[in-house]
């Protein structure tokens, strides 16, 4: 359990954050299924911030990412939206253009 009450789970051979963010993979393999969405990808990295002279680079993994009526959606399951969680959003949208979807 982590500090925000979250359990992990496994499904199919793969471990998943949450309860929740489990069920939503459920779901958006239903969507890709019945065609509704396509290229459906878990845990994709972003780099926010390159690596720096003595620092790592900044990264955010997206929960999920697909397509859906030609636009590439980034979605995240979020039970908690931390201070860092907010930076980073802010971040995407700054480096790439990117909105985060929130379930």
């Amino acid at each position: 359990m982590s500090k925000y009450h979250s359990v992990s789970v496994w499904y199919n051979g793969e471990r998943f954050d949450s309860r929740k963010e489990c069920h939503r993979w459920q779901e958006l393999k239903l969507l890709e299924k019945a065609g509704q969405i396509k290229n459906l990808r878990r845990q994709v990295k972003y780099e926010l911030i390159p690596k720096q002279d003595g620092e790592r680079s900044c990264d955010y993994y997206a929960d999920f990412v697909y397509d859906e009526n030609g636009q590439t959606v980034v979605e995240d399951c979020k039970g908690v939206r931390t201070d860092v969680y907010r930076i980073k959003r802010k971040l995407m949208l700054y480096r790439y253009g990117v909105k985060i979807r929130e379930t």
